[in-house]
């Protein structure tokens, strides 16, 4: 399932079928691990309002995402998260070697990479 087909109605569904953290017993775990979208999301439209960066923040909670959903987090990130976002979640991506081939890379966050590279 690509990003185009993911939708209100299927996203949870997909994230369900794509969950594997061996460590969880139970919805709730689940449902903090979902939340890391959320986060994610209130760290980047920091960085967007105030200009404030936390890339340790950001780069923990994708790493976990990836841990927890595999390839699957990509879409799911891309989804929950508003477009304006994509630069600089690219930027993260392209920094962990989890870009996926074929996807445009003009619109990456350079000021993010700068800090990521720095690590």
């Amino acid at each position: 399932m690509i990003i185009n087909e993911l939708n209100d109605d299927n996203w949870l569904f997909f994230a369900i079928q794509n969950y594997n953290n061996p460590t969880s017993v139970t919805y709730d775990d689940f449902e903090e691990d979902l939340k890391r979208f959320k986060y994610i999301k209130r760290l980047l439209r920091r960085y967007e309002m105030h200009g404030e960066l936390k890339t340790h923040l950001i780069l923990n909670h994708i790493i976990v995402l990836y841990n927890t959903f595999n390839d699957a987090a990509t879409p799911l990130l891309f989804y929950k998260l508003d477009c304006k976002y994509w630069g600089t979640v690219k930027a993260f991506m392209e920094y962990l070697n989890r870009l996926p081939l074929g996807v445009d890379k003009s619109d990456i966050d350079d000021q993010c990479l700068k800090s990521l590279k720095l690590i």
